[in-house]
């Protein structure tokens, strides 16, 4: 099962893999080790019970320790983070930022590790992270994991410009963005420093924070209407069964298999369009 093609992973992956040393010598293609990597993502396998021979068209010439290995080596020196940022840079007309898309998700965790506390409304150990998607339900970005016992609005300020950061990283400028968010998000504090960062957030009031003050506070339904297409990216995120359940120990490890899967879905996105 090819996640994507040999010919798409050479195209958009490899290039900005780090190599290894001068005179060493990968025992396999990089495309081949991606494969397996993507494998793993789109199944949900444990990567022990990788299928070689189905993935490695001569045989098994590598471990899955090997493979993991790679995950692990381009994982901390942002490959994989590279491989997004370039994405969105040279693809970058395909994304209507007409308005964006922001929203948290919270994953089950059957190990512990970094960023992983108990959700008691789950009843389980959780990990939260805040998304972006643009006006069509493409991810846009997405902040590190933390623990599940903290609602959205935890430490909104730093996570945030996690995300905003991510954009800029990329070329995509935030100010002027409109910005819808659920009433999970209503809050002076969220809504000022989206004021400080001149983004114009459209955001559900919360009736739990009482009744709304007489100052104007702007808000308009028929954009906020738009905030279903973040559920659609979410929904299409799930197709990727590494990210239903997380086992990373290690958040960072957690974080790129989810910049793996926005690239993924933004390549074959790009390869639907007939003048690319």
């Amino acid at each position: 099962m090819a996640v994507l093609s040999e010919d798409k992973i050479n195209r958009w992956i490899v290039p900005y893999l780090s190599s290894g040393k001068r005179g060493s010598k990968l025992k396999v293609a990089p495309a081949q080790l991606i494969s397996g990597i993507l494998y793993r993502l789109k199944t949900g396998c444990q990567w022990r019970e990788l299928p070689l021979k189905e993935i490695f068209d001569t045989g098994p010439t590598i471990s899955w320790q090997g493979v993991y290995h790679h995950f692990r080596k381009w994982s901390q020196d942002g490959s994989f983070k590279k491989v997004w940022l370039e994405l969105l840079k040279s693809q970058r007309r395909l994304l209507d930022l007409s308005s964006v898309q922001l929203d948290g998700s919270q994953t089950i965790c059957k190990k512990g590790g970094q960023g992983i506390g108990y959700q008691t409304r789950k009843a389980a150990n959780s990990c939260n992270s805040l998304f972006l998607a643009d006006n069509k339900g493409q991810m846009l970005a997405c902040s590190p994991p933390i623990a599940g016992v903290h609602h959205d609005l935890f430490e909104i300020e730093e996570v945030f410009n996690q995300l905003c950061n991510l954009l800029k990283e990329a070329g995509i400028e935030t100010e002027g963005l409109f910005l819808n968010a659920d009433a999970g998000f209503d809050s002076a504090g969220f809504r000022s420093l989206c004021a400080e960062m001149k983004i114009e957030a459209n955001i559900a009031f919360n009736p739990r924070n009482g009744k709304p003050s007489d100052d104007y506070v702007y808000f308009d339904e028929q954009l906020f209407k738009r905030r279903n297409a973040i559920e659609r990216a979410n929904a299409w995120l799930d197709s990727f069964k590494a990210l239903l359940i997380r086992f990373e120990t290690k958040a960072l490890h957690w974080f790129m298999l989810l910049l793996m899967a926005f690239s993924v879905l933004f390549i074959r996105k790009i390869n639907k369009n007939p003048k690319l």
